[in-house]
């Protein structure tokens, strides 16, 4: 490959670019129509996908002061547990085009392609077009990363600013200007304001590959990533401070935090909390939980990115990418300090290990969708390592990490798919064969027509299991607080709960046509045959129609889809509120600041998006939050500001019986008459007893 040597910086460096080829625009095009169509496929069949956050995009779409909070309802009782930017993104969709999935999910889509296409042109910049064209591919076919980018969860958002801060990076290496080190930190910023401490994640590594391969002299490159600090805090810090500042009896409360402090929820509950364990407010009990150790979350380790729950999310191409690692360092060896080539592998190697240890050995809460911000940077590397591989084959040592790669390749996709023997079966048969021939062919020193048939029986090793994933994830519906991609693999989809597809979180309809569930690691299954069964702690469900079972609420058929039963919701699923319901709590709805209240976000999610009025989540997400206190919300009951009471919404382990939501209900059953509608009890605020 030629190289165009290009002065760029009044520092006297050179950007070492490639030429453009003939077939890169065609295929770059090619990579991401077909992306677009792709995700756009069965996009519908998600609905509201995750409802707690499709309540607060709703919320956003009627109030202003909703949207600038990330409100859960647009009265402004309290906010989402996370800050607001990804929820802006799809609340100006829904204010442009209406409510409705499409106008919500559709943004998704697009940042997932975006994703794709700044991976491609950062990889690009140091490894030529086939490498980019490999890595935007290898993200693209990514399960969790098909899954994510078509669901209303703020993680689409954070990959797209985490590999933005990753170009802005790359640039500054190349020419040493203040303004990529500032624009890099401007993009942490901002991805903090998606999901607060997860983008640190990427910190270290982007700044270690400056500190050594940056242009300038060390002083200033010292200085230059100081300045990009401040620019983070910036990026981050307007909002924060403005949140902060904000009068508390005038903004909605903090969700996620015991005390209304968005510094509390950064520290605690979203940060400090998920890496020991001790999350007060969770929905589970608190607690380091060692290494090696079975806890709610699963076991924490360093094999927990290939464990049933995790690896067919992500962990297809993560040991050619740790080959790929390592070879390509090896290679660079001698290269000079400012090498671009290896400050790239710095940065997507250090993206990998940095996040892939803390997510293996974090104890708090952890879901195996936050695997997704593994997939640029393993995407990244399997391009490099594919690239740089090829073209130094004609080396002993470089043949043999390949072949290397591709053993481990083939051993890790025969793993994934034996967890789900029923799906594909011929697939791993397929992939065993093909990979060890391949395998033992690379070894060997080969003509270049022989190598380029190992080289695509290499590409269908690494690539066919992710594809037949992310087809069955295309084809699937997918919904709940926790999503998950590809078959059922015998892990522990989350906590049982209604989370991934109609008709059951581990595989769909049962042999008797109700849903079925697996709960594992000691957790407990929000799905059930029967509605005393579906009616647990944590789901607040009730009984289902015609023998249907109910999860979190929601009626699941035979053929895995939704009934209309009018169920309350629960902490991982929301509220299917029937038409019956829908008409009572429409009418007069706006002569009500809420329309009702409930405990637990999901809960109250339902009947807002079916009514699109406010509706009340007590005690937020967990509904173990201190809002709104006993007496605030007698003051509102007096007032006239509620209308009804749903009763069944229940929040997790974190609340108590002597929680404020506890408090409330106690009070609202012993001073209101109960009626029960479609299976789910209300109680008429502006009806007490005698």
């Amino acid at each position: 490959m030629t190289t165009t040597l290009t002065p760029t910086s009044p520092t006297g460096t050179v950007d070492a670019r490639p030429n453009r080829q003939r077939w890169e625009r065609p295929a770059l095009a090619a990579l991401l129509l077909g992306t677009l169509i792709a995700y756009l496929i069965n996009l519908s069949a998600n609905g509201w996908a995750n409802d707690f956050y499709a309540a607060a995009v709703q919320a956003g779409s009627r109030s202003w002061e909703a949207f600038f909070f990330g409100s859960s309802d647009a009265a402004n009782s309290i906010t989402v547990d996370k800050p607001p930017a990804s929820l802006w993104v799809m609340e100006l969709s829904v204010r442009l085009f209406g409510l409705n999935s499409w106008s919500m999910l559709v943004p998704q889509v697009l940042l997932g392609v975006a994703s794709v296409a700044l991976l491609w042109a950062t990889v690009r910049r140091s490894f030529g077009p086939a490498a980019g064209l490999i890595a935007g591919t290898v993200l693209a076919v990514t399960p969790v990363a098909v899954l994510m980018f078509r669901f209303n969860n703020p993680d689409a958002l954070l990959v797209l600013l985490m590999i933005a801060a990753a170009w802005a990076m790359t640039r500054a290496v190349a020419d040493g200007r203040w303004r990529w080190l500032l624009l890099t930190g401007a993009f942490i910023g901002f991805g903090f304001l998606a999901k607060q401490l997860q983008v640190l994640l990427v910190v270290p590594p982007l700044a270690l590959m400056y500190l050594i391969a940056g242009p300038p002299k060390l002083g200033k490159r010292i200085a230059q990533l100081c300045a990009a600090g401040a620019a983070m805090v910036a990026g981050a810090g307007w909002w924060i401070l403005t949140v902060e500042l904000w009068p508390s009896d005038s903004r909605p409360w903090i969700g996620g935090s015991q005390h209304n402090s968005i510094i509390e929820l950064t520290l605690g509950y979203n940060g400090l909390g998920r890496l020991n364990g001790n999350e007060t407010g969770s929905v589970g009990p608190g607690g380091e939980l060692p290494a090696g150790g079975n806890g709610m979350w699963g076991s924490t380790g360093i094999t927990r990115m290939f464990e049933p729950a995790q690896g067919g999310q992500i962990a297809w191409l993560i040991p050619a990418a740790l080959v790929a690692l390592v070879a390509g360092l090896a290679m660079r060896g001698r290269a000079p300090r400012t090498d671009r080539r290896r400050a790239a592998l710095i940065l997507w190697g250090g993206w990998l290990l940095v996040t892939g240890l803390v997510f293996s050995f974090m104890a708090g809460i952890f879901h195996q969708y936050y695997t997704v911000a593994l997939a640029p940077a393993v995407a990244a590397l399997v391009g490099i390592g594919a690239v740089q591989i090829w073209g130094s084959r004609d080396r002993w040592w470089v043949r043999c990490a390949g072949a290397a790669a591709i053993a481990l390749t083939t051993a890790t996709a025969w793993m994934l798919l034996s967890r789900s023997a029923s799906f594909q079966p011929w697939l791993r048969w397929a992939i065993l064969v093909v990979g060890v021939i391949a395998t033992v062919a690379f070894v060997f020193p080969l003509a270049r027509k022989q190598s380029v048939i190992v080289a695509l029986a290499a590409a269908f090793i690494g690539l066919a299991g992710p594809i037949a994933y992310s087809v069955d994830t295309l084809a699937s519906a997918h919904s709940g607080a926790i999503p998950s991609a590809g078959p059922s693999s015998g892990g522990m989809r989350g906590m049982g709960g209604p989370g991934m597809r109609p008709g059951g979180v581990d595989g769909g309809p049962g042999a008797d046509g109700s849903a079925t569930t697996g709960a594992t690691n000691g957790a407990p299954s929000d799905g059930a045959a029967s509605g005393a069964q579906a009616g647990g702690p944590w789901d607040g469900g009730v009984p289902g129609q015609d023998g249907a079972a109910t999860v979190g609420g929601s009626a699941q058929g035979a053929n895995g889809g939704e009934q209309r039963t009018g169920g309350a919701g629960g902490l991982l699923g929301g509220s299917r509120p029937s038409d019956r319901i829908v008409t009572l709590l429409e009418s007069n709805g706006s002569d009500y600041t809420w329309v009702a209240a409930a405990v637990g976000s999901n809960s109250a999610a339902g009947y807002q998006l079916a009514t699109e009025l406010p509706v009340m989540p007590i005690g937020g997400f967990n509904g173990s939050d201190p809002s709104p206190t006993l007496e605030q919300f007698q003051q509102y009951v007096a007032d006239g500001k509620i209308h009804y009471f749903v009763a069944g919404g229940r929040g997790g382990p974190g609340g108590n019986s002597e929680s404020t939501s506890s408090a409330i209900t106690a009070w609202v059953t012993a001073n209101y008459s109960a009626t029960t509608v479609d299976g789910v009890t209300l109680y008429d605020l502006t009806q007490p007893k005698p």
